[in-house]
C-alpha cells in the first residue's frame, strides 16, 4: 500500500523528564529512570494498536555519561535489569520485534554490551515489528563518525561524496527517517536527536514528563500529525 503523508511508519520519542517525575514524587532518581523504561513497553503497544511498525527511543545520550556517577551506575543497571521485562511485556516474541541498538555502545559495561548484542541477535530474524534504543547515542558524535568514514573511504575523491554514500556511514544506515518526533516534559527542541534524519520530520511537544505520558497524550499527537500537511520542502 502506498504511504501517504499521514501514515506514520516511524515514529521517534525523546522520552525527557524520568528524574523531575521521580523529584515531584521525592522518590530517588533512579527510580524515575526504572519508570521510564517501563513506560516504553506500555507506548510500544499503543502504537502497535495504531499500527506503527518502526517506534524509536533515546534511551541515554552521549551527554547522560557525564551525570553524577552513581546515577549514571544506577541507569546501567536499570537498563541492564528492566529491558528483559519491556520485552516480555510488549510480547516482542510473539509480535515478531526487532530490536536495534544504535550509537557509541563501547562506553558500556562490558555485561550491557553483550546483552545488547544477545538481544539483538535474538530479533534479527523477526521483521513485523523494529524497536530502535539509541545508547550512547549523540548527534554531533555520530556526523563526526560519518565524516571520519568519509574521509577514509573517499581520500582523494570528495566529489563522489553525495547523500547516498552519508547515509549509508551514519550509525542509523539502513533506517527511514522518522515521520514524527514526540518529546515529553515541555522542553521545546531535538537536543542534537537525529540532526541530519529529522529535517522534514515533524515535531511534537508534550507538556507531561515522560512516566506520565499516556496513550490519551499519544493519541493526541497523532491526532496533530494527521491536521498537518507535509511538504518536504517542496
Amino acid at each position: 500500500m502506498a504511504k501517504t503523508a499521514h501514515t506514520i511508519s516511524h515514529l521517534a520519542f525523546i522520552p525527557d523528564g524520568n528524574r523531575r517525575w521521580a523529584k515531584k514524587k521525592n522518590i530517588p532518581a533512579i527510580a524515575g529512570h526504572e519508570k521510564g523504561i517501563d513506560r516504553m513497553g506500555d507506548v510500544l503497544k499503543w502504537c502497535r494498536a495504531h499500527k506503527i511498525r518502526m517506534v524509536s527511543f533515546w534511551a541515554f545520550s552521549t551527554e547522560n555519561f557525564d551525570r553524577d556517577r552513581e546515577e549514571v551506575q544506577g541507569l546501567f543497571k536499570a537498563f541492564d535489569t528492566r529491558l528483559g521485562k519491556v520485552m516480555k511485556d510488549a510480547q516482542f516474541d510473539k509480535y515478531e520485534v526487532r530490536v536495534r541498538f544504535i550509537g557509541d555502545r563501547t562506553r558500556f559495561p562490558f555485561q550491557i554490551q553483550q546483552g545488547m548484542a544477545k538481544v539483538e541477535r535474538e530479533t534479527a530474524g523477526f521483521s513485523k515489528y523494529f524497536v530502535n534504543l539509541f545508547i550512547g547515542y549523540g548527534g554531533r558524535a555520530e556526523l563526526i563518525s560519518a565524516a571520519k568514514k568519509l574521509a577514509k573511504d573517499f581520500a582523494g575523491q570528495p566529489d563522489k561524496i553525495d547523500e547516498k554514500a552519508f547515509r549509508e556511514r551514519l550509525w542509523t544506515a539502513g533506517l527511514p527517517d522518522p515521520d514524527l518526533i514526540i518529546r515529553t516534559s515541555g522542553e521545546q527542541r531535538i537536543s542534537g536527536f537525529l540532526p541530519f534524519q529529522s529535517v522534514y520530520s515533524e515535531l511534537y511537544f508534550c507538556k507531561k514528563l515522560w512516566p506520565e505520558f499516556g496513550k490519551k497524550d499519544l493519541d493526541a499527537a497523532i491526532n496533530e500529525y494527521t491536521r498537518r500537511k507535509r511538504r518536504w520542502g517542496k
